[in-house]
């Protein structure tokens, strides 16, 4: 196991994507092995030293800045133990590469569909985060794909938990391997997508507390994944709309026929959550028939301001659209006939420009669409670095029926604030990211404010703080003003259960 100390050079290990400074630590410690990890949280927790747990540091929320105490990075427990074609499962050490891992799942003739934007994450990120993306419009966010997880809790005492063990039906305490969980009593946000604070639901599995609890609760050293059969083929389009009442026209039926078609491949916990998400808004037998197998798996938005933005890098964006939407579908060799002619219908119907809408069925092809949606984030942390500012980007989500007056209330506010700025994201779950693009240090402090004001009103809508990027140190003010005294004061006494001293992730979620 490889030790540094501050001498020895940490700088690598005191940052993030986020950019947050400050950050500081007294050592390094690169474990090789659950023992080592042990070992580091028997001393750590003995001495009451915080402890941050550093992945590939390519998180948004300062979650692996350290302010103190030790760094344990996990680069060096990065194996892939297995793949079963047969159970369709893998088992991982939480430091391998996300890109990595889904090339030799492929090769496997099989399929990992969590998607987040960020290929260069390590996977055990992605379970502490819960991470989604673009394809969670179909399958979900991560959780729904972690079968068994062992985790290494602050006392140096390794846990081993598989989904199914040990479940809530009621929301009473839920007592494993000697320990009992008293549940908090909070509900969470009816949205699709929400990363805000620790899991909650009725039922509720005890392994679901530890995906997404950034770090909090324990350090993850082992994950086993659930996998999909691979793909067959893919039809993807990025269409251009004139009017955004086409686009949204449009999004709105694409999503309810979707959840009304899902198949019965997907995750179970998936399944279920496309169940509930479906039932508000069926369609009349009729349509849901005339539509039977349109079932996107994807639906990311660029407004106006993005395709503007993006124009120089792709100048065969066309001019004058109110924005454009990129779609995946899943085919077959038996049903590509039948599901280009129902997209070219649905799309027909909703006026879209389909003479400059660009549509693909190879790979290639589709790869330039991915590189035009990942081009505008790109683009956006130029643009701020040349300005010298910090990028002021929202994560929030709110219900579906609050959606269009959340957009709304996004363009009004942003046109007449006078500073530049980019909406775009995965309008299928009613979960966008506005960045705004201070030019100076007077737009940056406007900036600030109006993202604070676009947190209260996802509150006041029912909506969460953090779709996708979790809360980290950045954000944990806002959690606290969507949770409220009382349901924080639950969540700590839950961690309290697994870290008594708090020594895990000190900062993170409870500031």
């Amino acid at each position: 196991m490889q030790v540094k100390t501050q001498h020895d050079g940490l700088e690598n290990y005191l940052t993030d994507a986020s950019n947050m400074p400050g950050g500081h630590a007294e050592k390094l410690f690169v474990p090789e092995s659950a023992d080592d990890i042990a070992q580091i949280l028997r001393e750590a927790n003995a001495s009451g030293t915080p402890v941050t747990i550093s992945g590939a540091r390519t998180g948004t929320v300062g979650g692996a800045v350290p302010f103190g105490g030790y760094v344990i990075s996990l680069e060096r427990m990065n194996k892939i133990k297995s793949i079963d074609r047969e159970t369709m499962t893998a088992i991982v050490e939480p430091g391998v590469i996300l890109g990595d891992f889904q090339k030799a799942v492929e090769a496997e003739g099989l399929f990992y569909p969590p998607d987040p934007t960020e290929w260069s994450c390590q996977i055990g990120g992605t379970v502490a985060t819960n991470a989604s993306g673009a394809r969670s419009f179909k399958y979900g966010a991560t959780r729904g794909f972690v079968k068994v997880l062992t985790v290494v809790l602050a006392h140096g005492r390794e846990l081993k938990i598989s989904r199914g063990e040990a479940i809530s039906t009621d929301g009473q305490s839920i007592e494993f391997s000697g320990i009992c969980i008293k549940l908090p009593t909070y509900e969470r946000p009816n949205v699709r997508k929400n990363v805000s604070g620790f899991y909650n639901a009725r039922p509720l599995d005890a392994i679901d507390l530890f995906i997404g609890s950034e770090g909090t609760l324990g350090v993850i050293t082992e994950i086993e994944l659930s996998l999909l059969p691979k793909r067959e083929g893919l039809f993807s389009g990025i269409v251009f709309f004139e009017r955004e009442g086409d686009l949204l026209g449009f999004v709105n039926e694409v999503r309810e026929l979707s959840f009304d078609n899902r198949n019965a491949a997907v995750p179970a916990a998936v399944a279920e959550a496309s169940r509930r998400r479906g039932k508000a808004g069926r369609l009349p037998d009729s349509q849901r028939d005339a539509g039977a197998t349109l079932d996107a798996t994807l639906l990311e938005y660029f407004d106006a301001q993005a395709l503007k933005f993006i124009s120089g890098k792709f100048p065969e964006t066309p001019d004058g659209m109110a924005g454009a939407i990129f779609f995946e579908q899943e085919t077959t060799s038996e049903n590509d006939d039948e599901l280009f002619e129902a997209w070219n219908a649905l799309l027909e119907k909703h006026n879209a420009d389909l003479d400059r809408s660009w549509f693909t069925t190879n790979e290639q092809d589709r790869e330039k669409m991915r590189e035009f949606r990942h081009a505008l984030p790109v683009s956006v942390n130029e643009f701020i670095t040349k300005h010298k500012q910090k990028k002021v980007g929202t994560d929030m989500a709110v219900p579906d029926n609050k959606f269009p007056g959340f957009l709304k209330f996004y363009k009004d506010t942003l046109d007449a604030s006078g500073i530049d700025y980019v909406i775009f994201g995965h309008i299928g779950d009613c979960h966008l990211h506005a960045n705004l693009l201070p030019k100076n240090d007077a737009e940056a402090e406007r900036a600030r404010h109006i993202y604070g004001r676009c947190i209260a009103q996802a509150i006041m809508l029912g909506g969460c703080v953090s779709a996708e990027h979790g809360i980290g140190k950045l954000k944990a003010k806002y959690l606290n003003v969507m949770m409220g005294e009382r349901y924080l004061n639950e969540m700590i006494e839950l961690k309290r259960v697994f870290d008594p001293k708090g020594i895990l992730g000190r900062g993170n979620m409870f500031g």
